[in-house]
């Protein structure tokens, strides 16, 4: 078995995803993570999938969606078990004025506290910046300790910052 990362970037249509299953399914490619967005009228997708055709087979069988709009990238990875999460699953909601920095300073509290950021989405609407990160916190992590960091520093930004614990089912 063949792990491949799959990347699509490009100008959004109606049918890319539609397409792109088409043609993983046809190579017998199994889709095993994968993520998709659209941002500012640009898709963005990237997939993790498993089969036994070789990668410049699945990206030949994907070029037709190269039209000149999107672009896309086929390598092979090392296929590596899940990693179970570090301890609780924690949800990050900010909202607040734009400015530069939010991610970076925030991304940096969750990394002092041990955090690993296993998805993270913003979205910029007029002048409200939302950012959305779910966050894995170790085992026995100072979450009082944390919760103070974050609304200290979501204060300094001039944003609101809520901590919420994600029950295992809502995953």
């Amino acid at each position: 078995m063949t792990s491949l990362a799959i990347t699509v970037v490009g100008h959004d249509r109606p049918g890319i995803i539609a397409q792109a299953a088409e043609a993983l399914a046809a190579c017998r490619m199994n889709l095993e993570d994968s993520s998709m967005t659209r941002l500012r009228g640009h898709f963005a997708m990237t997939l993790v999938c498993s089969g036994r055709t070789a990668a410049a087979e699945v990206e030949a069988a994907l070029a037709p969606l190269v039209d000149g709009s999107l672009m896309v990238s086929v390598r092979e990875v090392p296929d590596e078990p899940a990693e179970p999460a570090l301890g609780d699953t924690y949800l990050v909601t900010v909202h607040g004025a734009d400015r530069m920095g939010i991610v970076a300073r925030l991304a940096g509290v969750i990394a002092a506290a041990g955090g690993n950021i296993t998805d993270l989405t913003t979205r910029l609407a007029g002048d409200l910046y939302v950012l959305l990160a779910e966050v894995d916190l170790p085992a026995g992590a100072a979450v009082a300790g944390f919760r103070a960091e974050l609304a200290r520093v979501s204060a300094d930004l001039g944003v609101d910052a809520t901590l919420r614990l994600v029950e295992r089912d809502e995953l």
